[in-house]
C-alpha cells in the first residue's frame, strides 16, 4: 500500500547540498590585526527621541541603531542631549575617574595577594555611573558583577567596599561572598549573584511589588550580553511585559562573555536591544561609552516606568578593555589591538573632552583630580587594611558560617554548630583560621 505522504514514493532530494552547522567565530584572534570598520557607528544626534508615552511598537527602529549624544568634537548634539549642567557633568566625570582609580588599586591588591579575586570596569565606567545619576537614589538596583560604579556614584564608602573585598573583620557580609559581590541595602544595591541573570526576575518581582503597593520607586537591573541566553532573562522579560512592570533592563554588550564573543549569544543575527521587540516592550540601543547617551536613555526609561508605560530594555554597546577578571588572560582569545581600536573610544576621555569643549574643564584640572582621587583611594585602602586582608586567612569566627542564612536556624544546623564548638573545645584550640 502506497504511503499517503506526498514525498514517500518520490526520489530523494539528491540535488540539494547537505546541511551545515554554523558555529560563530570572532573576527580577530590573538596576533590578528584589528579593523572595526564593519561596526556601524551612526552620527551622533541622528536617532529620534520618541515621547515616553508612545507605544513600544512605534519606535522599534531604535533597537537597531545607536543612540549617541557626543560627537567626534566633543559636542552634545541631537534630541537625546539631556542638557546637564556643568556641575552635574563634573560630578559624573569625577565618579567615573574615581571608579577607575578604585579598580586599579584593587586590581593591584589582588596581584599582591591581599584578596583572591577582582573584576575591573575599565572602558565601561559610563554604563553604571551615568545610569546611577539618572535614577533616583531610592530606586532599587539589581546589578551584575561589573556595576560597582553604582555604589561609587551614590557616594558609598570606599572603605566599606574594600572591607568586603578583603573579607576582613569589618566585612558587612561576614566573608560569605566572593570579594566583588557587594550588597548594600542602604544604597539600593541588591546582593550580586555569581549565578548569572538571577537578578533579572528578582528585579521584575521587586518592581511588580512596588507597583502593587502604589509606590513611586522603580527597579533597574544589569547583565552582560552573554547571559541574555539564560532562561532567567526571558522569564523576566515575559513577566515584565505582561504586567508592565516598572523596570529597566540593562544589557551590557561589551563584546565578550569571559572568553566567548558576543556571537554565541546571538549578536551575528541581530542586536540585543531587538530582544525587546519580540516581547513588545521598549528597546533602545545606546552608545555605552557616551555618558550623556547612557544618562539620557536611563532618564527616558525611568520616566516611562514611573508613568506606568512599562519596562524598557537598553543595550549598552561598549567594550571590555580589560580581562574578564584577575583570573582571565584575554591575550589567549582576542587580539591585543582590540581595546585601542574600539571605535567608540574611552568613556572618561569623551566626557572630559566634552567639558573642555564647552569651556568647563581643562587638562590641568583633570590631572590634578586624578592625583587627588588616587590619594583618596590609597587612604581608603590603608584604613580598610587595618581590619585585615583576605591573604592573612579567615577573619570571622568559623561558627559564624551558620549565621545570616535562615531567619530561624533549623534544629539540624544548631546540632552541627554545637558539634563543631564541642570539638573545638575538646581540641583546646580554635579552628585553624588559615584553613
Amino acid at each position: 500500500m502506497a504511503s499517503e505522504h506526498p514525498r514517500a514514493d518520490s526520489e530523494p532530494l539528491r540535488n540539494l547540498p547537505g546541511l551545515t552547522l554554523h558555529v560563530p567565530e570572532p573576527k580577530f584572534r590573538p596576533g590578528d590585526p584589528v579593523d572595526f570598520a564593519e561596526v556601524d557607528v551612526p552620527p551622533a544626534g541622528q536617532a529620534r527621541r520618541p515621547d515616553t508615552a508612545d507605544k513600544a511598537s512605534d519606535f522599534t527602529d531604535l533597537a537597531y541603531t545607536l543612540v549617541r549624544v557626543l560627537d567626534d568634537e566633543g559636542h552634545a548634539v541631537g534630541p537625546w542631549d539631556p542638557k546637564l549642567s556643568p556641575d552635574m557633568l563634573r560630578r559624573m566625570l569625577r565618579s567615573m575617574a574615581l571608579l577607575r582609580a578604585f579598580d586599579e588599586r584593587m586590581f593591584r591588591a589582588q596581584r599582591q595577594g591581599k584578596t583572591s579575586f577582582y573584576m575591573k570596569a575599565l572602558g565601561e565606567e559610563a554604563v553604571a555611573v551615568a545610569a546611577a545619576y539618572a535614577l533616583d537614589y531610592e530606586d532599587m538596583c539589581f546589578p551584575s558583577y561589573r556595576q560597582q560604579g553604582l555604589l561609587i556614584a551614590r557616594g558609598w564608602s570606599l572603605v566599606d567596599m574594600m572591607n568586603q573585598i578583603y573579607s576582613n573583620t569589618a566585612d558587612r557580609l561576614g566573608g560569605k561572598q566572593l570579594p566583588i559581590m557587594y550588597s548594600v541595602k542602604e544604597a539600593g544595591f541588591f546582593s550580586i549573584s555569581g549565578n548569572l541573570t538571577t537578578q533579572y526576575p528578582q528585579a521584575v518581582g521587586w518592581a511588580m511589588a512596588s507597583a502593587a503597593k502604589g509606590d513611586t520607586r522603580i527597579a533597574a537591573t544589569w547583565c552582560g550580553e552573554g547571559s541574555t541566553a539564560e532562561g532567567d532573562f526571558h522569564s523576566a522579560c515575559t513577566f515584565a511585559a505582561v504586567y508592565r512592570a516598572p523596570v529597566i533592563f540593562n544589557v551590557v554588550n561589551n563584546q565578550w562573555a569571559i572568553s566567548s564573543f558576543s556571537g554565541f549569544a546571538g549578536a551575528e543575527a541581530t542586536t540585543f536591544a531587538a530582544r525587546a521587540v519580540g516581547y513588545g516592550i521598549a528597546g533602545l540601543r545606546v552608545d555605552g561609552n557616551d555618558a550623556l547617551a547612557v544618562y539620557a536613555a536611563t532618564e527616558w526609561a525611568a520616566e516611562r516606568a514611573r508613568t506606568n508605560q512599562g519596562p524598557t530594555l537598553i543595550e549598552h554597546f561598549t567594550y571590555r578593555a580589560e580581562g574578564h577578571s584577575t583570573s582571565d588572560d584575554p591575550g589567549q582569545y582576542r587580539s591585543e589591538g582590540e581595546p585601542n581600536a574600539w571605535p567608540l573610544g574611552d568613556p572618561i576621555k569623551r566626557l572630559k573632552d566634552h567639558l573642555i569643549a564647552i569651556g568647563e574643564w581643562d587638562d590641568e584640572r583633570h590631572a590634578a583630580q586624578d592625583k587627588e582621587l588616587a590619594e583618596q583611594v590609597k587612604a581608603a585602602q590603608k584604613e580598610a587594611e587595618k581590619n585585615g586582608i583576605l591573604g592573612h586567612g579567615l577573619h570571622q569566627p568559623l561558627e559564624s558560617l551558620f549565621d545570616g542564612v535562615f531567619e530561624e536556624l533549623p534544629w539540624h544546623l544548631k546540632e552541627q554548630r554545637q558539634q563543631m564548638l564541642d570539638e573545638e573545645a575538646a581540641s583546646g584550640r580554635p579552628w585553624d583560621r588559615k584553613a
